[in-house]
This record gives structure tokens, C-alpha cells and sequence, in this order.
């Protein structure tokens, strides 16, 4: 039987992350992947294909709508090849995921392909095809990820009433694309689609889109939203969604109870993901999950069972890939006997919208909910000459930070390259920097990042220079 110190079962960016940092620490580590591709569903069916749709959509938008005003001129009509655009996509998907077997192979990580599943707390069965094998490890890591959302009345087709999975692979332009949802994946594959030339509504139950983030944003993006001809429908409770042949029929009560009626070609379900556990057999080793269908952790991500850890989507929390990575570090350094640290307020919350929308820290909401004394200082993305030279007008950043300590608390953004840019935030509050320390921080210029400076000088005292 073949033994091992660790034992990773899933290859998204929690596991194999946490499968590269433990064979670095010196323990023989095996990872165990159910498809025939690692990476997960970030790397295959998740953020990797999405950020190529979304780059090559704004590309084709801007060779319609913005090429003229730089003085470019394209002669005949700009034609879309979605084929083409598709394949692209699948080829910088395959490109990264052949990066992950360079990976494992320097980091001498043993890859098993199959369903991995617990004998005991030890020992790991592994089913390939008709194959069976059982390996055997002091620690066991599950990085299972998750699954998108179902609604109890309205099942996935695959066809026309499909999940993000489906829509990121669809063989033709949607006529008018529903989306249910407005959080990160539906508003993401709905600009997407909306390039492209799809009519595209949004139905979100919230008072707004992306409710988990700060107000302002919302606000901000709800805008532009509407400006680019997306129609969205907040406080919408979706009630039915039902097929005819070709067109998908979506009824939904408005927030006086009025039932409304939407009729498309296709219906994306986005209402969020569930944790993946189908197929581990955790009952063979006492292990339940909460009424979410997570993985009970203690604060080191230990299971109830002292050599199991679980992290990323699995487990309580975000459901963010940079988060899972953060999770598999911890645990792989927590095995070694080292004392790791994760901030879990300062993981970066990012939607890769154009504009694109970050935030990191407490929000408005939650500083007024906590009776926290604090400060706001804000800055439009359409001050800096950078927005002026490149037309990315859209947008703002504004920091709150604490009344009588000028730490900053919260710092919230959304324009172009504000998914680069949030880590400058990250970094300054990791430190527990003061609004004062990034307004006395040179920027360069011209840049979008002078946005953050000046929103750190309006902060405090209202010293903002460009406005």
C-alpha cells in the first residue's frame, strides 16, 4: 500500500495549492483528482474560461462602440465568430491546466486520477473506471469544492435552463438571456452575453445587486448596468421557471406581491454554489455536515477528527479561490508545526465586470450595524487624467476608516483594474495602515491607483487635491 504524510482529495486552488506547499515542507504528499484534468472548477469551468469570455467580449465591444473615438477606423462589419471565441477560451483553459502537471511533477506531488473516498480515517480508496486502489496517509486534506446551486422547482436541462457550467460553452448568442441571480457569476456571464448582442435581465431577490458588498458599489454598478441596456429587477422573488421547446418562461413577484412575467431562450440559474462532498463516504468516518452542507472546522480547519482538515468551498466562509489557496497553505504549514495566520476580513472580494468592482474590510452597513465611529473618504474614478486618456470614467474609491484611530477599516472600489488595484488595500490594512500613511504614499502618475491617495486625503480633513 502506498503510504503518504498528506493526502489532498480535489485539485481546485485550495488542494492542489495545499498539495504543492505540503511536498515543499518535505512530507510526501499524494493528490487525488475524480477528472481527468486538475484545476478544479476555477481552473475549468469557473474563473480561468470566464475571465476569456469577459476579455474577449469587451474586446469585440470596444471594436463596435469605442475603436472610433481613438481614431481607429475598421472598414466593413465587425463580425462575432462565438466558435472561435469559444475555442479561444478552451485553449487558455487547457494551457493552465497543463501548467498544474508541471506542478506536481516539480514538486514531486503523486497524482492519482478517481473518486477518492474514506476506508477510515486513514486509508483513501481510490475508484478509476473499473480500477480499485487504497492508499494510505497520516494527514488527509479534503478540497472538494463545490457544486452550483439548484432551486427546488427548477432543475438544471443543460440546455435552456442552464448553470454557469453550460453558459460557458453555449454554441450560439442567447436572443434575451434571464438571469436569476445577481451576484458575481450571473452579472459576469450576463455582461458577457450582453456584449455579444444578447438582450439580458437580471432577477436578484435581494434590494440590490451584489448584496454582499458595499452599498455604493451596488449603486454604482447598477448604473452602468442599466446605461449598457441591461434591465435588472431587484426585490424579485422568483417563483416558477418553466420550458416550451425553445423559450423559457420565468415568473417572479415584485415586492408589492404584483406576479411579473419574463420569456427568453435561455435562463441562467445563479443564485450562489453548495459545498461538493457527493462520494467521500464521510459516514464511514463519523463526519457530518451542517445544514449547508459543509464540513464542520474548527478555527485551524481541523474536522472533528484530530488528521482530517477540510478548506475552501467546502467549508464555512467565501467561496473564492484565492481564499481556498490561503486555506491550503495554512493547513499544509499547520501540519509542519509552523504557526500560519489568515485574516479573514481581509480576503479581496473582486467581480470582473467592466467596470470591474473590489472591496476588502467591513462595509458601511456593517460599521453602522456595529455603532463604529468612522470616516469616509471618496474619490471618482473620472478625476484622473489615467481615466480621461483611456475613457474609464465609471466608478469611484472610497475608504472608511476609524474616527478617532484613522485606521483604515474598509476600503471599496469600483472602475477599471480595481481587481489589480485592491491589493494595494489589502496590503495597507494587513499592516493596519492609517488613511493618513496612504495619503503620504507617493503614486505614480498617470495611474488609477492615485484614486486610492486621493480618496486616502479625503479621508483626512477633506484634503483630496484633483477634486
Amino acid at each position: 500500500m502506498n503510504t503518504f504524510d498528506v493526502i489532498v482529495i480535489g485539485s481546485g486552488p485550495g488542494g492542489y495549492v495545499s498539495a504543492i506547499r505540503s511536498s515543499q515542507l518535505g512530507m510526501k504528499t499524494a493528490l487525488i483528482e475524480k477528472y481527468s484534468t486538475m484545476g478544479g472548477t476555477c481552473l475549468n469551468v469557473g474563473c480561468i474560461p470566464s475571465k476569456s469570455l469577459l476579455d474577449s467580449s469587451h474586446h469585440y465591444e470596444n471594436a463596435i462602440h469605442n475603436f472610433e473615438d481613438h481614431g481607429i477606423s475598421v472598414q466593413g462589419e465587425i463580425k462575432l465568430d462565438l466558435e472561435k471565441m469559444m475555442s479561444r477560451k478552451s485553449s487558455v483553459v487547457e494551457q493552465t491546466t497543463k501548467g498544474l502537471d508541471y506542478l506536481m511533477n516539480k514538486n514531486k506531488v503523486t497524482v492519482f486520477n478517481g473518486i477518492g473516498s474514506f476506508e477510515n480515517s486513514n486509508k483513501i480508496k481510490i475508484q478509476s473506471d473499473s480500477k480499485t486502489k487504497t492508499i494510505e496517509g497520516k494527514h488527509i486534506i479534503i478540497a472538494t469544492g463545490s457544486k452550483p446551486s439548484k432551486l427546488s422547482f427548477a432543475d438544471f436541462d443543460g440546455e435552456r435552463i442552464i448553470s454557469s457550467t453550460e453558459a460557458l460553452k453555449l454554441k450560439e448568442v442567447p436572443k434575451h438571456l434571464i438571469v436569476v441571480g445577481g451576484g458575481v457569476i450571473g452579472l459576469e456571464l450576463g455582461q458577457v452575453y450582453s456584449r455579444l448582442g444578447a438582450k439580458v435581465t437580471v432577477i436578484e431577490y435581494r434590494d440590490r445587486i451584489i448584496p454582499n458588498m458595499d452599498a455604493g458599489l451596488s449603486k454604482e454598478l447598477s448604473k452602468v448596468f442599466k446605461k449598457s441596456g441591461i434591465k435588472i429587477n431587484t426585490s424579485h422573488k422568483v417563483t416558477s421557471i418553466e420550458r416550451n421547446d425553445n423559450l423559457v418562461f420565468v415568473s417572479a413577484e415584485n415586492k408589492k406581491g404584483e406576479s411579473i412575467k419574463f420569456e427568453g431562450d435561455y435562463c441562467l440559474i445563479s443564485i450562489g454554489r453548495s459545498a461538493y462532498t457527493d462520494g467521500l463516504n464521510l459516514e464511514n468516518i463519523g463526519l457530518s455536515t451542517d445544514k449547508h452542507g459543509r464540513i464542520e472546522v474548527d478555527e485551524n480547519l481541523k474536522t472533528s477528527i484530530p488528521n482530517i482538515y477540510a478548506i475552501g468551498d467546502v467549508v464555512k466562509g467565501v467561496m473564492l479561490a484565492h481564499k481556498a489557496e490561503e486555506e491550503g497553505v495554512f493547513v499544509a504549514e499547520l501540519i509542519n508545526g509552523q504557526c500560519p495566520h489568515i485574516n479573514y476580513n481581509l480576503i479581496p472580494g473582486v467581480v470582473y465586470t467592466w467596470p470591474e468592482v473590489a472591496s476588502v474590510g467591513y462595509t458601511e452597513d456593517q460599521l453602522k450595524d456595529s455603532n463604529k465611529n468612522y470616516k469616509v473618504g471618496q474619490f471618482p474614478m473620472r478625476a484622473l487624467g489615467r481615466s480621461r486618456a483611456s475613457s474609464d470614467l465609471d466608478g469611484f474609491v472610497k475608504i472608511l476608516a476609524d474616527s478617532e484611530s484613522d485606521e483604515i477599516l474598509g476600503i471599496h472600489m469600483i472602475g477599471a483594474r480595481c481587481a489589480d488595484l485592491i491589493s494595494e488595500a489589502v496590503v495597507a490594512m494587513e499592516y493596519k495602515a492609517s488613511a493618513e500613511d496612504i495619503a503620504r504614499i507617493s503614486h505614480a502618475h498617470p495611474t488609477f491607483s492615485e484614486a486610492i491617495k486621493e480618496a486616502a486625503l479625503a479621508a483626512t480633513d477633506n484634503r483630496a487635491i484633483h477634486i
